[in-house]
């Protein structure tokens, strides 16, 4: 990833939910026509688990909090 990719992925993780929103839609206008190619069958995978990754931390992070609770109120993620 270059220098400046991160820059705008930095840039759209402090932006509000709303200016996400808008940035996304208009991403997507720019890139319908464009002819990618598609994904190789490692790439999938190499994506699928990534996030897969990302959902396990969350769950394991929310299941800490959870059970971190004394008054045996229940987080809810």
């Amino acid at each position: 990833m270059t220098a400046i990719v991160q820059e705008l992925l930095d840039t759209f993780d402090r932006l509000t939910d709303s200016e996400r929103s808008d940035l996304l839609l208009e991403i997507l206008k720019r890139t319908i026509h464009l002819d990618f190619p598609p994904l190789s069958d490692e790439d999938l995978v190499l994506n699928a688990e990534g996030i897969f990754l990302e959902l396990d931390d969350s769950y394991r992070k929310n299941q800490s909090r959870s059970n971190s609770t004394s008054s045996g109120e229940y987080l809810f993620p």
